[in-house]
């Protein structure tokens, strides 16, 4: 049974439920805590053809319970993408709106279980979320892959660039453009690494990203807006970016560059 004051997690995918919607929904599993069962949702939006094969790209939301830009981020991206299905011009997009669903009910980083989930990835981690996700990622074998974050220490907006080499051509565009909802994080040093204009080319072990066997890698991307920032403002650049993030690895492959 739901307990009183909690945000119900179905209650805020609700807007994804509609009927006749364009976009394809899948509950991926379920799971129980205690009385509560909990599910993780996955929903697939098909873009007019481009000039070639389709890029299969999954878009994540939610990992930490407690940062609900990107959740309301990637409802709001779907709802775009119905309006103007161009903006998914040539794509797959796989997009998991809320990973962590016990978190965002409790508020919480971590997961009812106590586990922070993106540390979890490809650790042999018993925990229901990360192993429907991990599945998902080995099967379907992504071109790119895009996590929505938000940093409670962080005066500004960020970035791992990650996984394929040219994975930093696609984000630095992406940034430049969301830095005119919320300013760039230019410190040297970000979230103990070292960074270079927002930018970071390093990860913490068990972040959500392709399996370690996969060849190629495909891009991986973790988008970090201020959390203290305005909600709005950090849903726009949020929006902002992954808009921009997907036309610039287009554009990348239009000009043959080498991926």
């Amino acid at each position: 049974m739901q307990k009183a004051g909690r945000i119900n997690y179905r209650d805020t995918l609700g807007p994804l439920q509609k009927t006749r919607a364009p976009w394809l929904p899948a509950s991926l599993g379920c799971w129980s805590l205690g009385s509560d069962f909990y599910s993780l949702e996955q929903y697939l939006f098909v873009g007019p053809r481009g000039g070639g094969d389709y890029f299969r790209i999954g878009i994540f939301a939610g990992m930490h319970g407690d940062e609900s830009a990107g959740v309301f981020a990637a409802i709001r991206f779907l709802q775009e993408l119905a309006e103007n299905p161009n903006l998914a011009r040539g794509y797959e997009l796989y997009i998991y709106p809320l990973c962590n669903p016990s978190g965002f009910e409790d508020g919480t980083r971590h997961s009812r279980s106590g586990r922070d989930l993106n540390r979890e990835f490809w650790l042999g981690s018993r925990e229901p979320e990360v192993d429907l996700l991990e599945r998902q990622i080995r099967t379907l074998r992504f071109d790119g892959l895009i996590s929505l974050h938000a940093d409670d220490e962080s005066p500004g907006l960020y970035a791992f660039a990650l996984g394929a080499q040219f994975t930093q051509y696609v984000v630095e565009p992406a940034l430049r453009a969301a830095e005119k909802i919320l300013p760039r994080n230019c410190d040297p040093t970000i979230d103990n690494f070292t960074a270079r204009n927002g930018l970071i080319r390093k990860g913490y072990p068990g972040m959500l990203c392709a399996p370690p066997e996969a060849r190629p890698r495909p891009f991986e991307i973790v988008f970090e807006t201020p959390h203290h920032a305005d909600m709005e403002k950090q849903i726009e650049a949020n929006l902002v970016f992954l808009r921009n993030a997907l036309d610039q690895y287009q554009q990348l492959q239009a000009v043959g560059q080498d991926l």
